[in-house]
């Protein structure tokens, strides 16, 4: 049994290769594959696996890219940081979908259904795409956050910017407080609104006022100065640069 994995983070490529080789001990896994260029390369050139592994979320964009270019048969379970209702909404089909970070008896629960389904899963891109798409509606407007014995309510328009370190996330305000929030990178990416906030990198996404200098830099990338930020080597990948800008031009 050929099984591939599509997950940027390698920390969770890893935990998600161990608990899958708890299911599946004599298959053979490739990947880590952790963009949509390397996914579409790697399709297009070795027969389909038995089974996908895949996270929404990639370095370069939405996994969505990767199968409106190459024709996939296999069986995908995809795995997101998104609404647990669309995720529910969604398994009726022989495909799932698992919220991060992944729960072992959801996984189990993932992987029986894999195991016992005579049916060759559709994957309608479409629907999947407006199902998981955040919906303004939504958007959040404060976050809720303890520091030491005060609970406190912090409003979007006072944050600069949201990072992780040490696979913990911050939300940092303009005066250069920080402070630790209750989600992932990726959950917090999905709870605000991309017109105001974009995903720069893995680490960092911000607003535009926080951004003091932008710098070419090499292979076509661009490297971000943001205000009260020591990080100096904040880097937006060639693949998204066109997105940037256009963000920054919207």
């Amino acid at each position: 049994m050929n099984i591939l994995l599509i997950e940027d983070e390698k920390l969770a490529a890893n935990r998600l290769l161990m608990l899958l080789k708890v299911h599946f001990p004599e298959a053979n896994f490739f990947g880590n594959l952790d963009s949509i260029s390397a996914s579409i390369n790697w399709l297009s050139s070795n027969p389909s696996p038995d089974l996908i592994l895949c996270d929404i979320q990639l370095a370069d964009g939405l996994s969505f890219g990767i199968f409106e270019k190459v024709k996939v048969t296999s069986p995908i379970i995809f795995t997101t940081a998104y609404d647990q209702y669309a995720i529910k909404a969604f398994q009726v089909n022989a495909i799932d979908y698992l919220l991060k970070p992944i729960d072992s008896v959801e996984l189990t629960r993932a992987v029986e259904k894999f195991k016992n389904s005579q049916i060759q899963p559709v994957l309608d891109l479409k629907i999947l795409k407006e199902l998981l798409q955040p919906q303004p509606a939504n958007f959040k407007s404060r976050f809720l956050i303890r520091y030491r014995e005060k609970i406190q309510s912090i409003p979007v328009e006072d944050i600069s910017f949201v990072f992780s370190e040490e696979r913990v996330t911050f939300l940092q305000t303009h005066d250069g407080k920080k402070f630790v929030i209750d989600y992932t990178l990726d959950q917090t990416e999905s709870q605000i609104d991309p017109r105001i906030f974009f995903r720069l990198n893995r680490k960092y996404l911000c607003k535009a006022e926080a951004i003091l200098e932008i710098i070419s830099y090499s292979n076509s990338r661009l490297k971000i100065k943001l205000k009260n930020c020591p990080d100096n080597d904040v880097l937006i990948s060639r693949e998204k640069v066109g997105d940037f800008k256009n963000w920054l031009d919207s």
